[in-house]
């Protein structure tokens, strides 16, 4: 396993991820063991969930994978594992976890000790807000359209605030961003310099061979102010494994099961992914290997958010870490990108 350090901190983490959005879904506490198992015997360290998982968010499942996590942390030495978590932000259809109102510091501190007791621990490693509460782009959204009668309020100093203590009272290590653009993210820096709090330390958002546009503005803010990529998405909801060529629909897809998670298997995403493919089969590259990799070598990443629901895929996946794209195959890369710089945002 390779591993990176998360900015301005002495927290080494693998570059690599293991996530558990899958599990108590589409993944059993059995199948969630067994893929912890594997992933922590090969060097992953750290781990990723959410407060909201499994996916799809429905009552009967939610934070389940943070239980799942919880079980099977108890039989390791909690100093050798890294722990991401989040906090929902605020969404009219998730009513049954809580009312779609906005994050304030109140409800920080009153949700963490809810995901300290399903992942049976005294402390998170990163703790983030899972995407903003005003009108912005994320979860597919671009071109920005400003809603002159958005009742948002700008609390985001309260938000650093209620981080900072959290990191103080020891109940996490480090805050973190997610699915935020490059103006939230200055902003939680801004309060953060201003006050002289903790600052944010990575920024978890979509990054793939078919959405890079995390290269627009956030990839300069990544390495100017040190705040790490978490990328999640990599492979775009299993379209980069080419399992959905040819039109192919496997029966235990998530397309398949979930045919609203069709973000990346668009005609001009599915044209680019095989382009891609094609790229990779000419330097004797799987997909996979070509998808994986390029993120890897981006400098402005700290690890890759992997999540499977095979042992067959988690292996596969696992094993892209000692694969190294050379020069000539960045380009041809970039050569396809031009073609369509955003097929699937």
């Amino acid at each position: 396993m390779k591993y990176n350090k998360i900015p301005t901190t002495d927290i080494k983490v693998s570059k690599i991820c293991l996530g558990s959005m899958t599990w108590g879904e589409q993944n059993t506490e059995l199948e969630g063991h067994q893929q912890l198992d594997y992933a922590f015997d090969q060097g992953v360290n750290f781990i990723d969930t959410a407060e909201l998982y499994s996916i799809p968010g429905r009552k009967e499942t939610q934070g389940n994978s943070e239980r799942i996590i919880g079980n099977w942390l108890k039989t390791k030495n909690r100093e050798d594992v890294i722990l991401g978590s989040k906090i929902t932000g605020p969404n009219s259809g998730l009513s049954y976890l809580r009312e779609p109102k906005p994050f304030t510091g109140k409800l920080i501190t009153e949700t963490i000790d809810q995901n300290l007791q399903r992942l049976q621990t005294d402390y998170i490693d990163v703790y983030q807000l899972h995407w903003p509460d005003r009108n912005a782009n994320f979860f597919g959204s671009l071109n920005y359209k400003h809603n002159s009668k958005e009742q948002w309020q700008d609390k985001i100093s309260e938000l650093v605030s209620a981080m900072d203590s959290l990191v103080k009272s020891g109940k996490i290590r480090h805050y973190g961003l997610s699915n935020e653009t490059p103006w939230g993210t200055f902003r939680h820096l801004n309060e953060s310099d201003t006050n002289d709090w903790t600052r944010c330390k990575t920024i978890q958002n979509p990054y793939s061979l078919l959405n890079r546009s995390y290269e627009v503005g956030l990839a300069e803010i990544s390495m100017r102010e040190q705040v790490g990529l978490l990328a999640y998405s990599p492979l775009a909801f299993g379209v980069l494994s080419g399992k959905y060529f040819n039109d192919n629909l496997p029966e235990d897809s998530r397309v398949k099961l979930y045919p609203n998670y069709n973000r990346y298997s668009n005609p001009e995403a599915m044209r680019l992914a095989g382009l891609h493919n094609n790229l990779a089969k000419k330097h004797n590259l799987s997909l996979v290997e070509l998808s994986l990799a390029f993120i890897a070598q981006q400098p402005f990443v700290t690890s890759t958010i992997i999540g499977a629901t095979k042992m067959n895929q988690l292996k596969e996946n696992i094993e892209t870490i000692n694969v190294v794209l050379s020069e000539e195959i960045l380009k041809e890369i970039d050569e396809v990108h031009k073609l369509q710089p955003n097929p699937a945002p």
